[in-house]
């Protein structure tokens, strides 16, 4: 079986995540709240069983570390009592000659700054986001590898370590030692912002579970030393020596610091820098620590890890809403517990289509994995986990609603309609200037809007009796409205959500539009048969024809 050290930083969480969760616990009856504290268990030892005995990561590293927060969050909201001990199946055969300790997590500036008062000569690494092992070397060679386990005993990795070029087979001096360090699978300019940990971590474990590594795979794992328990007493003479034995220099990644704003530069530049490994943040180290005999399987007070923002956040979805664009396009969009992305608030997003939300089933209460897409477009990943309860939505038909759908605020028809004033008044329609949806909410809140062209009659004197419209306000969007009757012809045509036409002549007259029919269109430059039926269609609508009535008794040109 493989140790699970995903359990070991899932531990690192839970402090933090308790203290910022505590007041957002769930509001479930009793019997809900065992029901969905017992799926999450299981969830977690399916994917814990996977890893263990199978060398397969079923999910990535860290939304399995953000389940594991959550079901402890749970159990303490709850007052269940805890699970049996995360690491006891992570236990081996084999001891540690020297315990392997944890680092616990802070969270934020302030608290790292804390931390660093009064400690003197500290030094700040990466922390590579790969597998922890001891090396024990006798006389110089190679004696055995052992996985950090419950970081007590640890499985034997020996067969497949002596099958890594990364990992000294012999040293240049025929002594006895014992490092600690990460196996890690190397990467190609690695940037952790942009592209996350791609589930680096998984990837090693599951190899170091196999007896036989193709020289592919051995030549893929590379190793990162970041301790020599008995070794000289300072960070440089021990990295010095340790380079001197044979094993990958650590220099260049073992750097002094003097303050927090010291630790926040190398944290940032780690973070967004071409690196050779994957990372979830950056570990401070006091160069005074304990002998080495002292040492526990638990955190130390002379070592901290300060992590990165998640790539990937778990999400509680709140809500469901389905947006209905102009052309009928239906777009479900979930209303997320608010999640922090790369120091950004993420509080909905989009499933991208209903094919894809009646495929992924999403309904309140699911646990979600979300990310940013080109670092900035909250995306959905996938679903973790699912609520035990699965809520009744009114999910929209997708056949009710298409580009002639919906040109009055009927019950059903609001996000097409507001989207149809909100094409009208914009860059594409008829550019408005102080015009955009928020205006168009509040017009529509007061009923006077039942077709889209009814604000054509809105005049600065009623506006300004609008909640939320003052004199000025009410002035500025009258001769916004009043622009629009100046607009050209195309410009009307185009906000009314005439279908594209490429390059084909329209000319300056409705009814000679009108009266073109399919052929007609097709004998146009850029009109496929498709779109030369929707043209048709659009001018023979009786709703459009409705409001090109309208326009031309308002005394719009080309109508």
């Amino acid at each position: 079986m493989l140790p699970d050290l995903r359990l070991f930083f899932a531990a690192l969480l839970t402090f933090a995540y308790l203290t910022a969760s505590a007041a957002e616990c769930p509001d479930w009856p009793p019997e809900r709240a065992r029901n969905e504290v017992g799926k999450l268990q299981q969830q977690i030892d399916l994917w814990d069983d996977s890893y263990h005995r199978q060398g397969r990561s079923l999910v990535a590293d860290e939304l399995y570390d953000q389940s594991r927060a959550r079901l402890t969050q749970w159990r303490h909201c709850f007052n269940l009592s805890p699970p049996a001990d995360p690491l006891r199946t992570a236990r081996g055969t084999l001891p540690h000659p020297i315990a392997h300790t944890g680092l616990d997590k802070l969270h934020d500036q302030p608290a790292v700054e804390k931390w660093l008062r009064d400690r003197v000569d500290v030094w700040v690494q990466p922390k590579i986001d790969g597998v922890a092992v001891t090396l024990v070397y006798r006389s110089g060679l190679l004696a055995q590898a052992i996985s950090r386990g419950d970081g007590q005993s640890g499985q034997d990795w020996t067969v497949p370590a002596r099958q890594i070029p990364a990992i000294p087979q012999r040293l240049s001096q025929a002594r006895d030692l014992i490092v600690q360090g990460e196996l890690y699978w190397r990467l190609t300019d690695h940037v952790q912002a942009r592209a996350g940990s791609l589930n680096a971590r998984g990837s090693v474990a599951g190899l170091m579970a196999r007896k036989v590594l193709s020289a592919e795979q051995a030549a893929g794992i590379d190793l990162f030393v970041w301790d020599w328990p008995q070794g000289p007493a300072s960070v440089p003479e021990r990295t010095a020596a340790l380079t001197a034995l044979g094993f990958p220099s650590t220099t260049a990644y073992s750097q002094p610091i003097a303050s927090v704003i010291d630790a926040e530069r190398w944290r940032e530049h780690w973070y967004r820098s071409p690196l050779p490994f994957a990372s979830d943040g950056i570990v401070l180290r006091q160069n005074q620590r304990p002998a080495a005999e002292r040492w526990q399987a638990r955190s130390p007070y002379w070592a901290i890890a300060w992590k990165y923002p998640f790539a990937q956040a778990l999400a509680e979805v709140r809500q469901v809403h389905f947006k209905i664009g102009r052309t009928g396009r239906i777009t479900p969009v979930l209303e997320l517990t608010p999640v922090k992305l790369d120091d950004r608030q993420i509080r909905h997003v989009s499933v991208g289509s209903l094919q894809r939300w009646q495929t992924l089933d999403i309904r309140p209460g699911d646990q979600v994995a979300i990310s940013l897409a080109g670092l900035t477009i909250p995306r959905l990943d996938r679903v973790v986990l699912r609520s035990s309860e699965r809520a009744e939505l009114n999910a929209p038909r997708a056949e009710d609603f298409h580009s002639l759908s919906c040109w009055q605020p009927t019950p059903g028809c609001e996000s097409q309609f507001l989207a149809r004033l909100t094409w009208l008044s914009s860059k594409q329609g008829l550019a408005l200037p102080n015009v955009g949806p928020g205006t168009w909410e509040k017009l529509l809140a007061t009923g006077r809007l039942n077709g889209l062209l009814d604000w054509l009659t809105l005049d600065a004197q009623e506006l300004a009796t609008i909640d939320g419209f003052g004199e000025r306000s009410a002035a500025r969007l009258a001769d916004s409205f009043n622009r629009a009757r100046q607009r050209p012809f195309a410009h009307w045509l185009k906000a009314l959500g005439l279908p594209p036409t490429g390059q084909a002549h329209l000319g300056d007259s409705w009814l000679v539009l009108a009266q073109r029919d399919i052929e007609q269109w097709r004998a146009e430059a850029d009109i496929g048969p498709g779109r030369a039926a929707q043209l048709s269609a659009f001018f023979r609508d009786p709703q459009v024809l409705g409001l090109s009535e309208t326009l031309r008794d308002a005394g719009i040109d080309g109508f």
